[in-house]
């Protein structure tokens, strides 16, 4: 198990999250209720969260290709729908559907 930390507009939220499994799911399932409009198939990149530190997978080139038309993204961007936790993990969720005043979008597949 992993420990994420989740900097989130309703404050922070420390949570266990299974190895190998997607970030959205493991932020959505502890609380969080991160935006993820196309269904975390990286293509709407409302999932967005800053990796403040820890460890990740190497970005693939589905995600660098959606991200690099952004304007507002960093080299520590990342699309957690695309992120597997791999080991212990602090974000800072961009996106989320309370702040945005909309539906959070089709839950991502595991």
């Amino acid at each position: 198990m992993a420990r994420v930390v989740a900097e989130t507009a309703n404050g922070t939220v420390t949570f266990e999250a299974e190895n190998g499994r997607k970030l959205v799911l493991c932020l959505e399932d502890n609380g969080v209720d991160i935006l993820h409009r196309c269904g975390g198939n990286a293509r709407c990149t409302t999932c967005r969260v800053e990796v403040i530190s820890g460890e990740v997978e190497p970005m693939s080139e589905v995600e660098k290709s959606i991200l690099s038309v952004k304007p507002d993204v960093t080299e520590k961007t990342r699309l957690s729908c695309q992120i597997r936790v791999v080991g212990d993990l602090h974000v800072r969720v961009i996106n989320q559907a309370s702040v945005k005043g909309i539906d959070p979008g089709p839950r991502p597949s595991e």
